[in-house]
């Protein structure tokens, strides 16, 4: 069995394992057999995951149900489970955003959601033009000092809105913002890189990427088109944004590093994430317990620095 490395969450003192395990597209929504899914969920707790990433949009609820009823197993201080909120659960205008009326509300249905008192990490799933900066972040400060968040963080946000949050902490004395959750993988590099990068590292705010394998493209699956019962098959704006002809050549040329390493390149690729010391955690889904027990695998990959080089300049944008 591959064995996990742990690592801080940015410049705090608590520790997340370096592969973490979403619930995004595949708890809540029924398109895992739930007997299947929660063995993913055991699978990956006896392989040393700790950290387990939901959010209260994700089957409006269903998925923190769910994977919550398999993590209750567990005892709770083996475990770092995180949530979010922005997105609407409901038709009603307050039911959405980040004021504070939908904040406290929205933690506690979370809580009850999951049969947890605490969440490890709360995020800010989007930013909130409609709603103050201050507002939003003081409430997520007082959620610290309640005790019903441990951490919180952001998900998507720019480096200019989280520099504009983190000042509010410092200038008021409240909780420091401790992590960012980007999509971020060889495919899509830019942004984080040239935008938020430069903001997160020298404030010691972890980065846990989601979509490490570029939705799925990294991996070769689609190398020859779209196989019937694959994501890209489900979600066209997905298949439109990564599976273009560029991405597949660069993704072929993958092939010769992952035959020196004698992995694959799903593998390579999660290595390539997991190489950057911003880089908390790598948040990665699963529909079956073997792509799950793939992608812990990739914690035996090391690059060297020449393998590097050519992925960077491959991936180049």
């Amino acid at each position: 069995m591959t064995a996990m490395q742990y690592r801080n969450l940015g410049s705090a003192g608590m520790k997340v394992s370096a592969i973490s395990l979403g619930g995004w597209i595949n708890w809540g929504e029924g398109k895992v057999a739930e007997d299947i899914a929660e063995q993913i969920v055991i699978n990956a707790y006896e392989s040393g995951v700790n950290f387990f990433d939901l959010a209260d949009v994700y089957g409006r609820g269903r998925a923190e149900e769910q994977m919550g009823a398999t993590l209750k197993r567990y005892p709770r201080h083996t475990l770092v489970i995180s949530t979010k909120v922005y997105w609407p659960m409901s038709d009603d205008v307050n039911d959405r955003g980040l004021s504070r009326k939908h904040i406290m509300e929205s933690i506690t249905k979370s809580l009850k959601r999951l049969g947890t008192d605490y969440v490890d990490i709360y995020f800010c799933h989007r930013p909130d033009p409609n709603t103050p900066m201050r507002e939003t972040v003081l409430t997520m400060h007082n959620l610290v000092e309640q005790g019903l968040v441990h951490y919180w963080g952001t998900s998507e946000w720019s480096g200019a809105q989280i520099m504009e949050a983190y000042a509010l902490c410092e200038r008021y004395g409240w909780h420091l913002p401790q992590v960012e959750q980007p999509q971020y993988s060889l495919v899509h590099r830019e942004f984080v890189e040239k935008n938020v990068m430069p903001v997160t590292l020298p404030r010691g705010i972890g980065l846990v990427p989601w979509s490490p394998l570029g939705q799925g493209v990294l991996t070769g699956k689609y190398d020859d088109g779209v196989p019937p019962g694959t994501r890209f098959e489900r979600e066209t704006w997905a298949a439109e944004r990564y599976l273009t002809e560029r991405n597949i050549e660069r993704v072929k040329a993958m092939q010769p590093i992952a035959e020196e390493l004698g992995v694959t390149r799903a593998q390579v690729a999660l290595a390539w994430v997991l190489a950057n010391p911003n880089v908390s955690s790598a948040i990665v889904g699963a529909t079956k317990v073997e792509q799950l027990e793939e992608n812990l695998k990739a914690l035996e990959v090391k690059l060297s620095p020449e393998q590097k080089h050519k992925l960077d300049k491959l991936f180049a944008y």
